[in-house]
């Protein structure tokens, strides 16, 4: 039996903050041989002698089966998959690094775990297809960090243009506490899970605001119409807004007090004491924890204006985060918008 689990190939995680974090205690739980990748040799080494990643999953034990290297060579020899869990700003760069070692565009399953676009709002994983990662695949869902790796049960999708590739990530990361579901969508997957970066901090601006619940179950719905129509504008199935990598998330990252984007809202409207200007004293905003809304919503707003496509909600939040709008003001004019047939 150990003969035969050594047989299987190990999985390399890309990028050691919460959720790289989580996936491998998860997959090393299940008894997965399973390396994680840190860029900064100081900060793979402290996971090593502390035994748990302190700054994003404080009092989480990593299992001792979990290799952490920051050696990127050490990370891939002999894998068959990598997940990359890096923030969606250092994707590019990290794609870059991949395409320049032998044979792993052509026999390493890549799949993408970031939730955020390019440097020119566009999808990551168009920018990986053409670089020419031949086994690519896309991972989303309603997955907080925090809960898996507790082993707290959730649920996620894979996507991938090849079915093959997208059941070979499946057969690896299903668990008995993490379902994961396969989809043919590889764009409706990736950008749902982007979109409702931007939704979930305008979630928290209203909870900044004490616009109660009736506000909020009016922006989520309304952000899902939002959802919907930037994914058909980008290919997108249609009823991929309502899976767990569309619906699924928004509802959770809007409304969970794990969700970076919703908490950074929040703490913008209290820091800003519903004044213009950004929370300059916010501890999200110095902290480690990258959150993705705040620079998605920048790009959204730009690459909607250049598509003509409207997304009221991304441009009112983008507007506020460069303190040309008070929050409260930017409600009311969303608020105030011509009435439509729903």
């Amino acid at each position: 039996m150990e003969a035969m689990k050594s047989e299987i190939p190990p999985v390399a995680i890309l990028g050691a903050g919460g959720w790289g974090t989580a996936l491998g205690i998860m997959l090393s739980q299940q008894g997965r041989r399973v390396r994680l990748w840190a860029r900064r040799p100081e900060f793979a080494q402290s996971l090593r002698l502390e035994q748990q990643n302190s700054d994003y999953l404080p009092g989480v034990l990593l299992p001792d089966a979990l290799e952490i290297t920051s050696d990127l060579n050490r990370a891939l020899e002999g894998v068959s998959t990598a997940l990359i869990t890096v923030p969606s700003v250092g994707v590019t760069s990290l794609l870059e690094q991949l395409s320049q070692l032998e044979g792993i565009k052509e026999n390493v399953t890549v799949v993408l775990c970031a939730k955020g676009l390019d440097e020119n709002g566009e999808s990551l994983s168009g920018r990986a297809l053409e670089a020419g990662f031949e086994r690519l695949a896309v991972l989303s869902g309603p997955n907080h960090a925090e809960e898996v790796a507790r082993g707290l049960p959730a649920a996620t999708t894979v996507a991938a243009l090849r079915s093959s590739v997208a059941l070979e990530v499946q057969h690896a990361m299903h668990t008995p506490s993490f379902r994961v579901y396969t989809s043919p969508d590889v764009s409706g997957v990736e950008l749902g899970g982007v979109l409702k970066n931007v939704i979930a901090l305008a979630a928290g601006m209203l909870d900044g605001l004490g616009a109660g619940d009736n506000a909020k179950a009016a922006l989520i719905t309304r952000g899902l119409l939002e959802m919907g129509r930037y994914l058909k504008h980008q290919g997108a199935l249609e009823d991929t807004v309502y899976g767990l990598s569309g619906l699924g998330d928004l509802i959770a990252t809007a409304t969970s007090p794990h969700s970076r984007n919703r908490a950074y809202g929040e703490a913008f409207v209290q820091s800003a004491a519903l004044e213009k200007g950004k929370p300059e004293n916010s501890s999200l905003e110095k902290g480690k924890k990258v959150v993705e809304g705040v620079r998605t919503a920048r790009l959204l707003e730009g690459w909607a204006n250049t598509h003509g496509l409207d997304l009221p909600i991304v441009s009112a939040v983008a507007r506020v985060l460069r303190g040309e709008v008070a929050v409260q003001d930017a409600l009311w004019e969303v608020m105030e918008r011509r009435p439509k047939v729903e």
